[in-house]
């Protein structure tokens, strides 16, 4: 368990490089941290009030920050030094960033219900703004070969083109999108909801494939590496391991001492991150989660009655 925030934390990410943890809270600072909890540098401390959503360049050298100002803040991870002035356009808190796989370009999602496109090197808005029609926008991502990107707010998905035009709209969710993650052929969106679900979809028509049901209020979502499990954070207090193969969740839920807002995998697949309102970072090991679930089902099948 890693301390340090004094606030909510909202989001997550892994380093690739380092396998570190990079943390975003209310508290209005972003954090790095190795795995055993020991701080990397300074934190730094933002001017635009809490930080909802980060989001980590390609070559990992700098990271763009969401406040509830409505302002992206751009960082030099190694410096510790914010990159020129704060980018403006958001009428309201930001709430998801993406950074495109070609690395030119940021996408952001934002309270006033828009989704604004930026050129990483001045700052500008490189597209027209998008009305996305469905609320507050929870959730952006870029589609792994760049082609494309999705959104999710008030019960849908919508997925556009690289110039912004509407592809399709995705309907089947009950309640606020929260968090979505693509397959990385591109081929498939995963998504969780307020609606206590997790949903797979074909990108090329929107098909409903799999529903996963469990939780309470999905917050968080994402795939392991090798992309046979999904790991969901939600407000039930938990983060769940679900088989892709089985469409059932694996072993007892993780559970933390209040609600959990964001969840992340490392890169080696080897680790699982998952923060809350309770300020505190939960760091998991999913091969102990999965040897732990073979034991008990195990012991299931050696004593199938109780004694």
């Amino acid at each position: 368990v890693i301390e340090g925030h004094s606030k909510s934390i909202w989001s997550l990410v892994y380093l690739k490089a380092s396998c570190n943890i990079m943390s975003a809270s209310a508290d209005g600072s972003f954090r790095q941290w190795k795995r055993d909890g020991e701080p990397v540098g300074k934190p730094l401390e933002s001017d635009g009030g809490g930080i909802g959503s980060m989001a980590v360049s390609p070559d990992e050298t700098m990271v763009i920050c969401g406040n509830v100002d409505g302002r992206l803040r751009l960082w030099n991870i190694k410096e510790g030094s914010m990159i020129g002035d704060p980018w403006e356009g958001h009428d309201a808190a930001v709430k998801c960033l993406d950074w495109s796989p070609n690395a030119l370009e940021i996408a952001s999602g934002s309270e006033d219900g828009t989704i604004r496109r930026w050129n990483p090197d001045t700052g500008r808005q490189i597209a027209p703004t998008i009305e996305t029609s469905h609320g507050w926008v929870f959730t952006v991502k870029y589609s792994p070969q760049g082609d494309k990107f999705t959104s999710g707010g008030n019960g849908a998905i919508c997925v556009w083109s690289r110039d912004g035009k509407l592809l399709i709209k995705i309907k089947g969710h009950n309640n606020t999108v929260m968090s979505m993650c693509w397959s990385k052929d591109g081929a498939h969106i995963f998504s969780g909801s307020f609606d206590h679900t997790i949903r797979k979809w074909r990108a090329i028509d929107g098909k409903e494939l799999i529903v996963l049901r469990s939780h309470i209020s999905v917050t968080s979502l994402c795939l392991t590496p090798n992309e046979r499990y999904t790991v969901s954070a939600s407000y039930d207090r938990s983060v769940r391991i679900w088989d892709l193969k089985t469409n059932q969740p694996v072993g007892d839920p993780l559970l933390h001492d209040d609600e959990v807002f964001a969840v992340a995998i490392s890169p080696d697949g080897k680790y699982i991150a998952s923060a809350g309102p309770g300020k505190k970072i939960y760091v998991w090991s999913l091969k102990a989660a999965l040897e732990r679930h073979q034991v008990g089902v195990l012991c299931t099948l050696v004593f199938p009655y109780p004694f």
